[in-house]
């Protein structure tokens, strides 16, 4: 968010105190007064109790939880049975299972109340509130049809049930019925325990007279005495207050949690947004760990901290956990308020060993505020697999537009349409290639959205025009607060037709926000996602073009006078389901609206449309991008953005970046260059400013700035085929398009926990941004025996599991090539990557130890949806030293529109190709044989070559070969 309202009445009062302020860096940090600790959240402090006092127990310790074996039904690839769970009084509390084997290989486990499905409870307050538990997490959450697969009892007696299942049926679920758990074995190895430890609980509903006088019971069967809630503190099971909140909680205490152990893991990924480390660390104390659980509760958390499990903007609750040469993983469905801690043993059997070679097991519990338990896992064993698995359910990254993954121009604000258009004027003047200006909240009519300042903005059109000589674009925000104001039709639309979310008593919300006094949308409803359409049409928007998009920001949702600065638990959405239960899919709902608006915007052509969104949940990568929210000009963050984008790409939002040069406050010349330098490598590339800070449009920088920042654009948009190729396998099976070491090289134990550098998709390249304020070198951890080659002077590293330093004074960027791969670049320096459409393309190729090397490109229009008929251009690139040739052939294609697209397409040619490395055998020779299909008899062309400097690789360079890149060719070098 940004910092604070002002009241119109304080205004003129605060205009000197803001002149003298803004000559100053925002000293302001998070208020961790505003939002909840762990103990300060009464169901995640009961669900630590609860597993600290069967901790203490010991083997003594018996969770309350079996399988009702007469209820167990195994049937068409799933286990349905019914949980009993032993509560006070001799009864128990029926929660009703079902575990699903799928053909992706994954395993599905829900667990719901009984008494709650069928609506035998009593809620509180005279509440409107839905009796059941929400389990329409899946509606929004997933895609895949989840088709069960074949299964196979193996075994089966009075303690429990194994099933075989997999794609090579080499997977068991050995599924225990006093207590309940379940093992997941792979190739007869257990690699995830469910409730191994007995931490799982879920709040039965009970009312409230039930809990007095309450107490322990005796175990069934001479088992030992259960451990009830009563165990637990239950001063926050009727009601909670934090902030001058009271949360009223009509259907009292329902939180669900459970325990799932790694046996022989030491590293988890994943569960992002938080401000740390890739490799998640341990969260109950000790030197060098939090002292709090990892918490994802969608959450406005301006100038956060690093090094922190704190809540940020978005939530994924799915996790990797990886040792060598396997990678399992667990995703956690629920939508509530939830937390994770993470405990990591060693055990060795040998007493002398003092821990070396002991074994490591990472034990997680994770616990939510309410909703059913819902959960997925797989066993990989790759992580590309686990990845697979996953996007399979939540479905894969949009393929953007190609102007999407160009550079964004942003700040809070850009004041008028001549500054819009003044900035764009300068970009050119100074040779500065950008694709996209942002206006935030200030271009509207008193923060009224859909409307423009006629006195700032008088000609949008004329604005959007200018944008578009070029080929660029504008994106506008548009956040989920409506103001509160008479006359105003958007507001006074969404009141008559019932659109907006609703308070506990289920009348009108009213909260506050940039605009004051306001209500808020609710996505969740069919109809207020039909009228949201109906707003962005360019009749109804008016001043906006073909060449506009959209910002959705403050959707966690952000309400400045809201406990922890959001929505109250007890409000009501669509259907009368708590906020409670849906808050972190509120963001992705709003992002579905607009997504969908904005794909009915032009019907008889659409466009794929770009929406930025703030808040995420799993899904949201089908939809938009995102970035790491209100950061610093601090070295710091720029450290921290790093793993933060690492964590969003190997959770399956890979759309991801980080404010170049920090949102609050004014970068020094330096740290503003090197985060150009970092920003260049993430996948969403924008500069961002609050509105307090300096002026910082790369062009204000001087020089040497200037021109430093300016050749990290060009780098940008050299590699654009690079990039949009590796934003299309994201799109089609979910890769990461920045990858961590780990996912590279799974076999690699020294590199699990680097995160300072990383790949550009399958290409091989290897960043390292400097991040460090007067660094002049990086050193590279290099895993493999491959050699790699500087991007820019094709200096030579090589070692295996060891550093390398690689100078980096200020105007170089850190960036290998790793043998082994063909990596598509653009020379041609242009204003917009809109007007490289048809550039001609330049292929470096750079050989492995064995002489050989691989490559794709992708290409299409870069716009329109025509790719899904066969609009595209898929290529792969094979080199073998060996024969001496580089050869072009297409991977799969078909489509009705195929032949055209190529038609169209036929003049874009490969210009030059480079190869790293090249023999001296080549030295003497000056042209090659080029064949390509269609032709009759072949061509030559030139070849060059260089000799290396002391340290640095030969090269050759192949020019002019007149080849079409859409065609079948190859190029003969004997």
């Amino acid at each position: 968010m940004k910092d604070r309202i002002i009241s119109m009445s304080w205004c003129k009062a605060c205009l000197l105190v803001i002149g003298i302020c803004s000559l100053f860096t925002p000293a302001v940090m998070v208020k961790h007064d505003n939002f909840k600790t762990c103990d300060q959240s009464g169901f995640c402090k009961r669900n630590r109790q609860y597993a600290d006092s069967a901790a203490a127990r010991g083997s003594s310790w018996q969770s309350p939880y079996r399988i009702d074996s007469h209820s167990l039904l195994v049937k068409e690839g799933k286990v349905t049975a019914t949980i009993l769970k032993a509560v006070e009084g001799n009864s128990s509390v029926e929660l009703p299972l079902t575990i699903t084997f799928l053909r992706s290989g994954a395993v599905r486990i829900r667990m719901d109340e009984k008494k709650r499905q069928t609506g035998d409870v009593e809620l509180r307050h005279g509440s409107q509130a839905r009796k059941e538990r929400y389990d329409g997490a899946g509606d929004w959450a997933l895609v895949s049809d989840l088709i069960p697969a074949e299964i196979t009892v193996v075994s089966s007696d009075d303690k429990g049930l194994t099933i075989q299942y997999g794609r090579e049926a080499n997977c068991k679920a050995h599924i225990k019925y006093l207590p309940f758990a379940i093992d997941f074995l792979r190739n007869e190895t257990t690699h995830v325990k469910l409730n191994g430890q007995g931490f799982m609980n879920v709040e039965h509903w009970r009312p409230k007279t039930e809990m007095e006088g309450a107490e322990s019971i005796e175990g069934e069967e001479g088992q030992p005495p259960v451990i009830t809630e009563q165990a637990v503190d239950e001063s926050t099971w009727w009601e909670e207050v934090f902030g001058g909140n009271t949360d009223s909680k009509p259907r009292g205490p329902e939180s669900v949690g459970l325990d799932v152990t790694f046996p022989g893991y030491e590293h988890v990924f994943g569960i992002p947004e938080h401000a740390g480390p890739l490799s998640l660390k341990e969260t109950r104390g000790g030197s060098g760990n939090y002292d709090q659980p990892y918490r994802m509760y969608n959450a406005d958390v301006f100038e956060y901290e690093m090094d922190s499990p704190m809540t940020l903007y978005g939530s994924i609750p799915f996790m990797q956990a990886h040792r060598k040469d396997s990678t399992v993983g667990i995703f956690w469905l629920n939508a509530a308020e939830t937390w994770v801690d993470i405990v990591k043993t060693k055990a060795s059997s040998n007493p002398l060993s003092l821990g070396i070679g002991a074994k490591a097991d990472t034990h997680t519990h994770w616990f939510s505020e309410s909703g059913v338990m819902d959960l997925f896992v797989f066993l990989g064993p790759t992580p590309k697999e686990v990845m697979h698995s996953y996007v399979d359910l939540t479905g894969a990254s949009q393929l953007p537009q190609q102007f999407a993954i160009a550079y964004h121009q942003c700040r809070w604000n850009y004041v008028t349409d001549e500054d819009v258009k003044d900035v764009d004027r300068k970009f050119d003047r100074f040779n500065i290639p950008y694709d996209v200006i942002w206006l935030d909240i200030e271009y509207t009519d008193g923060k009224k959205y859909f409307t423009w300042d006629s006195h700032t903005f008088p000609d949008p059109i004329g604005m959007g025009k200018q944008l578009d000589s070029h080929d660029r674009k504008l994106v506008v925000i548009i956040d989920p607060h409506i103001k509160n104001e008479g006359s105003y039709s958007v507001v006074d639309a969404m009141k008559s037709k019932e659109l907006a979310v609703n308070n506990k008593d289920n009348s009108l919300y009213e909260g506050w926000c940039w605009p004051g006094s306001s209500h808020w949308i609710d996505c969740f409803n069919p109809a207020a996602i039909k009228w949201w359409q109906d707003l962005f049409k360019y009749s109804a928007f008016t001043g906006t073009a073909s060449n506009t998009f959209i910002w959705n920001d403050m959707n966690e949702p952000s309400v400045f006078n809201g406990p922890e600065t959001t929505m109250p638990k007890d409000n009501l959405h669509h259907g009368n389901w708590e906020h409670r239960d849906v808050h972190n899919l509120n963001g992705l709902t709003f992002v579905n609206a607009t997504y969908n608006a904005l794909l009915h915007r032009d019907p008889k052509s659409p466009r794929r449309p770009f929406v930025l969104t703030r808040a995420f949940f799993a899904g949201s990568q089908r939809i938009g991008a995102t970035w790491t929210g209100d950061n610093q000009a601090s070295w710091h963050h720029l450290v921290a953005s790093i793993p933060m984008i690492l964590a969003n790409n190997i959770a399956g939002f890979p759309f991801v970046g980080a404010d170049v040069g920090g949102f609050f406050g004014n970068p020094s010349k330096e740290l503003l260059t090197r985060w150009y330098q970092a920003g260049a490598f993430y996948p969403f590339f924008r500069g961002h400013a609050h509105i307090d800070t300096r002026r910082r449009e790369p062009y204000l920088a001087g020089e040497p700035y200037t021109q430093i920042i300016t050749q990290a654009l060009r780098l940008r948009y050299q590699l654009l085929p690079a990039w949009y190729t590796a934003f299309h396998e994201a799109a089609t099976d979910g890769s990461p398009i920045v990858r961590p070491h780990y996912y590279v090289h799974p076999w690699d134990e020294k590199g699990f926990a680097v995160d300072d550098q990383f790949y550009i998709g399958s290409t091989g390249l290897l960043a390292k941004p400097v991040t460090a304020e007067g660094a002049e070198s990086v050193d590279f951890y290099i895993p493999d025996e491959e050699r790699y080659y500087d991007y820019f002077d094709y200096t030579i590293f090589h070692g295996k599991g060891k550093t390398h330093k690689s100078h980096a004074p200020l105007d170089k960027i850190p960036l290998l090539m790793q043998g082994g791969h063909i990596i598509p670049r653009k020379d041609r320096p242009r204003r917009s990557s809109g007007l490289m459409r048809f550039d001609p393309f330049t292929l470096v190729v750079v050989p492995d130890h064995n002489g050989k090397a691989e490559g794709t490109v992708y290409v299409d229009d870069g716009e329109s949806f025509d790719y899904q008929d066969g609009a595209y251009i898929h290529r792969q690139f094979s080199f073998d030293l060996t024969s001496q040739s580089l050869v072009s052939h297409a991977r799969v294609q078909t489509g009705k529109k195929s032949r055209e697209y190529h038609k169209t397409m036929a003049p874009v040619r490969v210009e030059k190709i480079v190869i790293v490395g090249a023999p001296t055998t080549w030295q003497s020779r000056t042209e090659v044989l080029v064949m390509e299909e269609g032709t009759k008899q072949g061509r030559t062309a030139s070849l060059s070559w260089h000799a290396g400097a002391p340290g640095k690789a030969a090269w050759a360079v192949v020019r002019n070969p007149g080849l079409a890149i859409g065609t079948q060719w190859k190029i003969d070098f004997s």
